[in-house]
């Protein structure tokens, strides 16, 4: 049976490891695990940034995502930004993020300081713009800019 729940520190490497495999997978990139595990510590370290959702299968963690909040003076409560969302390959395309997403939906129907949930999606990443579409999001109201500093 899987769960989802909330990761702790005890989940660190298994993350880490995570968003390295995300990295070299969707923009073939090369992390440096020490910066990326230093990351991830920071967030278990500093909890008002956001957490860490771990799906599990038989106390194997198959799947994690990153919980960002993003204060919204509009709504005077948190947005849920969702990132760095990563599901080991032989276990796709059986529900787990819907799983993740769902659990995330019921904090915020249930939690009256939590007012939404967000994410940006690459724009060539048509399978995960679609799985969203499903869920009920929409991308009808905002366009993305950044400006990045340069490694």
């Amino acid at each position: 049976m899987i769960q989802i729940l909330k990761a702790g520190k005890e989940h660190l490497e298994y993350i880490m490891d995570f968003q390295v495999k995300m990295a070299a997978e969707t923009e073939d990139l090369q992390l440096d695990k020490d910066i990326v595990r230093s990351g991830v510590f920071h967030v278990f370290e500093n909890e008002h940034k956001g957490y860490y959702l771990v799906a599990l299968l038989n106390e194997k963690i198959i799947a994690s995502l990153l919980v960002l909040y993003e204060w919204s003076d509009w709504r005077n409560g948190n947005v849920l930004w969702i990132h760095s969302v990563y599901v080991l390959p032989v276990y796709r395309k059986q529900g787990l993020f819907r799983m993740m997403f769902e659990q995330l939906r019921q904090d915020v129907i249930t939690d009256s300081t939590l007012k939404g949930i967000r994410l940006y999606v690459d724009k060539s990443n048509v399978i995960a713009q679609e799985v969203y579409k499903k869920l009920g999001m929409n991308d009808q109201h905002y366009n993305l800019f950044e400006w990045m500093k340069l490694a």
